[in-house]
């Protein structure tokens, strides 16, 4: 099932707050191959209003969870590469192989590289007399741009989940 007219909120599918609908254009063609919704402000309020009551948990998760979170992320990335392949190029325009190799390849690098990383990061460290704590204050807001849409995301939404912030 599609939920292309719908946002993802609360662990929820909901519909928009502001309907208002728009073609999604395939620039290679021309060609509307969907249709979509913009967000309004009402929207967002909706989901930060969500990443906060997330963040009084998921904020002092473990990191093994989030390391297991990770990789399920990963393994779906995976799977669904070719879908994710077909959707940039359509998006975007970029030719499939391109979208393949260098759009879904770079955000596939950029989430493993993110669990990697969150295997061995101290996120607390004795500094002489001191003790110094890496954690999570908060919600993040993330925006990303149309060229590169994967390369963004995985760039916001890996370092996000690892530190244990809930992103909107």
């Amino acid at each position: 099932m599609s939920h292309n007219l719908q946002f993802y909120i609360d662990g929820a599918w909901v519909d928009p707050v502001v309907p208002h609908v728009f073609d999604v254009i395939d620039p290679s063609n021309e060609d509307a191959f969907e249709t979509d919704f913009t967000g309004f402000k009402a929207d967002v309020d909706k989901a930060v209003a969500a990443a906060k009551r997330a963040f009084s948990t998921f904020g002092f998760t473990e990191v093994a969870e989030r390391l297991d979170l990770l990789n399920r992320i990963i393994d779906v990335y995976k799977k669904r590469s070719k879908d994710l392949a077909l959707a940039v190029s359509r998006e975007m325009g970029a030719p499939r192989q391109f979208a393949l190799e260098s759009q879904v390849g770079i955000g596939l690098s950029h989430l493993t590289k993110m669990a990697d990383t969150l295997k061995s990061f101290e996120f607390r460290q004795v500094k002489g007399n001191h003790l110094v704590v890496k954690e999570p204050i908060g919600v993040v807001g993330l925006i990303t741009p149309w060229n590169w849409p994967l390369n963004q995301i995985t760039c916001k939404v890996g370092p996000a989940l690892a530190a244990a912030a809930p992103w909107c």
